[in-house]
């Protein structure tokens, strides 16, 4: 038997060593641990260097959180200035830096690279990470529907929303890594923010912290009656005027100047007319970014404080024989209309179907027979003659096709807040799919307006857009006294738990211009066909030129 060469025996008791099952799982987790440890020390060394970098020595290169500049004189200005881009929408901030590819592709948006720190963050809102598809429209969509109004990308991968910058900008060229998504685009760098300026939709909510910016409101003509709490707040802050109503149970919490009042929306104060921000921009003594109003006009906040006043709900006293049909196309928003109707009126609505995962939220008509009578309405996708006669009247809930059919898409193949996954998206079922359903929007509204024998019809975007006046009308064709109180109380609450996050939005147009031509002449046949009964036709955004 000829000996083992020298360098294979150590090499042999390795390979036993790690043949041992028991010795070999746990030998592989210490590796596992080793490594993690390598990469935070890596990263923990290189913000160390980029932060030291970044400030000419090893001190703190941010400013405070009170403001704070060069000097003492330009502090003030600065924190005014910050004020003015935080609470005013049309007021913008100068650039000092900005990219070449950023000025080629016309973006308006792009404030500047900053920088970022783990202890003090330039943009203090919510975060999260993709370290595989991390882009620019990522995050500037998520931090969008969340009503922040900046975003900002580090890292390549890293999302930072936020409603103040609150750190020093610097030279583009410390923004120098690519998103992970799109290798076009920059996302920041080691310790340094991309930051975006993001226009805010109309729906979108303004936030500070847990609590939603209202608005700048004209003072009530009896504020101890509309606003019933209030207190002199010395150094006053957005942050101690919420945590004030919040501790006394109020929903709203009003700023004016030094003093903080509390309340819910009534018809005393109802929210409905906004003021130019600019009356409202004073600063607060306690806090340079934010401003607290005066005593003519008071910034308002919607705290985490549910309003209850319209979250009582029961069956109807006594049967009813007349049978109401909430209609609607799937994905036109038939969900978030039950919703609404159940607070609005304090009744449940009732479903043509079943649906359990509804009924566990709080639908609790959903498990009814359509035809009990218990219900002041009843969800139906259904289409047809002899369906639509079954029914003595409906409210037709009408949504723009082209997201009625993303949202139906999504809900098919991701339920009812989830989604579809990109390989449903870029595979044979999209386009299956619109095929098949597209028409169907236009013949589902088509038949409501033959067969059904008295109909009101709601399109999903006035709701939205005009949600008190609109669910008013509902509640009159339901046939119920309207509450004011109620109908403002629902304000507060709208979305419900039936509204998607935007963080998987899709970052293309899933639409073929075949399928453009399709839609867009299905929408000019049901235009034409509300006209005719002297209806309003579709709303004017979607409407094909």
């Amino acid at each position: 038997k000829s000996p083992q060469p020298i360098m294979a025996r150590p090499l042999l008791k390795i390979h036993r060593y790690f043949h041992r099952k028991p010795i070999r799982f746990f030998s592989f987790i210490l590796l596992y641990l080793t490594a993690g440890s390598l990469v935070f020390l890596h990263s923990g060394f290189s913000s160390d260097t980029s932060t030291t970098g970044a400030s000419g020595s090893g001190r703190d290169p941010l400013i405070s959180e009170g403001g704070g500049g060069t000097g003492a004189g330009s502090s003030t200005s600065d924190a005014l200035g910050l004020l003015g881009r935080v609470f005013k929408e049309t007021r913008r901030t100068p650039r000092r830096f900005g990219p070449p590819w950023m000025k080629e592709n016309g973006a308006q948006d792009y404030i500047g690279c900053y920088v970022d720190d783990t202890q003090k963050r330039a943009l203090r809102g919510v975060s999260f990470l993709d370290y595989k598809k991390m882009t620019v429209f990522r995050c500037q969509d998520n931090c969008a529907e969340r009503g922040y109004l900046y975003a900002g990308l580090e890292f390549g991968a890293e999302c930072y929303c936020g409603h103040k910058i609150q750190a020093p900008n610097v030279s583009e060229s410390e923004c120098n890594m690519e998103c992970k998504g799109e290798k076009s685009n920059i996302c920041g760098g080691p310790n340094r923010l991309s930051i975006y300026r993001l226009e805010l939709s109309q729906e979108s909510a303004r936030r500070y912290g847990s609590a939603i910016f209202k608005g700048c409101f004209k003072r009530p003509d009896n504020v101890t009656l509309a606003l019933p709490a209030s207190a002199v707040i010395k150094n006053m802050s957005v942050d101690k005027c919420v945590d004030m109503c919040t501790e006394k149970e109020f929903s709203l919490a009003a700023l004016a100047g030094e003093k903080c009042h509390c309340g819910f929306p009534t018809s005393l104060f109802t929210l409905h007319e906004h003021e130019d921000e600019e009356l409202c921009l004073q600063r607060c003594a306690g806090e340079d970014f934010e401003s607290c109003g005066n005593n003519d006009f008071f910034v308002v906040y919607q705290t985490q404080v549910q309003d209850n006043r319209c979250m009582d709900r029961r069956f109807l006293p006594t049967r009813s024989k007349h049978l109401v049909a909430l209609a609607s196309f799937p994905g036109a928003g038939n969900t978030w209309a039950r919703h609404l109707i159940e607070l609005a009126t304090g009744y449940y609505t009732g479903s043509y179907y079943f649906d359990g995962s509804l009924y566990n939220k709080g639908f609790k008509g959903e498990r009814d027979h359509w035809r009990s009578g218990r219900t002041i309405c009843i969800k139906t996708h259904e289409s047809g003659k002899k369906e639509i006669e079954d029914f003595d009247a409906s409210i037709l809930m009408i949504r723009n096709p082209y997201k009625a059919l993303m949202a139906e898409f999504n809900r098919k193949y991701g339920g009812h807040i989830g989604f579809a996954s990109q390989a449903h998206w870029r595979g044979k079922e999209w386009p299956e799919f619109v095929k098949n359903y597209a028409p169907w929007w236009a013949s589902h509204t088509l038949d409501w307006l033959k067969y059904g024998k008295k109909v009101q019809v709601v399109h999903f975007e006035d709701l939205k857009r005009e949600l008190f006046a609109e669910l008013k009308g509902m509640v009159i064709f339901l046939d119920l006294e309207v509450s004011e109180d109620r109908l403002l109380c629902v304000e507060g609450q709208k979305d419900g738990n039936f509204k998607r996050s935007g963080l998987r939005k899709l970052e293309y147009d899933p639409y073929t211009p075949e399928m453009r031509a399709t839609i867009d002449r299905l929408i000019k046949t049901v235009d034409t066909a509300l006209r005719k009964r002297n209806l309003s036709g579709v709303p004017e955004e979607y409407r094909p030129r």
